[in-house]
């Protein structure tokens, strides 16, 4: 796949661990120019040397939750570029208390930064990235099988996913008529500083090892390649899809997930 030539925006890298990490090696090998933001000067240190083996012309602080600095980001890019390609979307937040307690005892404040750090801030990068894919482009964002089904400790972001999910229908809607695709990877679990957070996450990979139909857990190279696809020309009859990048775990009920393997047998 060749990117040459083409720009792209990536928001979410927070270390080599992120699942944006290996879909920004991606994009550079195949040709494309990065721009690359960190939350804030915390997260630069982890940033900054990432953003330098990519060599990103354009490194800048973005917390989406403050609309400025997200405008000064897409200024720079008008600015040096005057046009963009594709965006990496791989942003998500919750207040720990809320993130693991039961979605019945979820804060308003709480639900509502979710809302706007993990599906607000893909719809306003959506409206500053319309006039400057004047030749068309491609929106991607991340998503997980918690925002279809019920997963155990998901809890709020279950919703907020499928608000996520929702928004891409919406937008690929919206803005197929200017040729600018919008799209989710529904990633498999994989072991990043945000999945950390999430209550039993050790079962959770063992437990979607075993249902996986390729018996396993996904790498996270897997999902950055998904983002390639995403962001070539191969892909450029799809818009509003969810690509289940998961082993096929999502095909699985859970009767079926907990029958034996064949081979396996019962323990009593």
């Amino acid at each position: 796949m060749d990117l040459s030539g083409r720009k792209g925006l990536i928001i979410g890298i927070a270390n080599e661990r992120s699942l944006a990490w290996p879909a920004a090696m991606h994009f550079r090998q195949a040709g494309a120019e990065l721009a690359i933001t960190y939350v804030n000067d915390r997260t630069k240190p982890h940033v900054a040397p990432l953003a330098a083996r990519l060599e990103a012309p354009i490194v800048l602080p973005c917390d989406v939750g403050i609309p400025a600095q997200l405008d000064a980001v897409f200024g720079a890019i008008a600015e040096r570029w005057g046009k963009l390609d594709f965006i990496l979307h791989a942003v998500g937040s919750v207040p720990p208390a809320d993130l693991h307690g039961r979605l019945t005892d979820c804060s308003a404040e709480g639900f509502a930064q979710a809302m706007t750090v993990s599906v607000h801030s893909l719809i306003r990068m959506a409206r500053l990235a319309e006039p400057l894919m004047a030749g068309g482009g491609s929106l991607i964002t991340l998503s997980y099988l918690g925002g279809e089904k019920v997963v155990e400790h998901y809890n709020v972001m279950g919703p907020v996913k499928a608000a996520l999910e929702s928004t891409v229908r919406y937008l690929a809607h919206e803005l197929g008529p200017a040729n600018i695709r919008v799209n989710a990877i529904s990633a498999g679990p994989v072991q990043t500083r945000a999945a950390s957070g999430l209550t039993g996450f050790s079962g959770l990979l063992a437990a979607t090892a075993r249902a996986a139909p390729l018996r396993r857990n996904i790498q996270a190279d897997e999902v950055g390649r998904a983002a390639l696809l995403f962001a070539s020309d191969y892909t450029c009859g799809i818009t509003g899809e969810v690509l289940h990048v998961d082993a096929g775990v999502h095909i699985e009920s859970p009767v079926s997930g907990a029958r034996n393997r064949p081979g396996e047998e019962v323990s009593s």
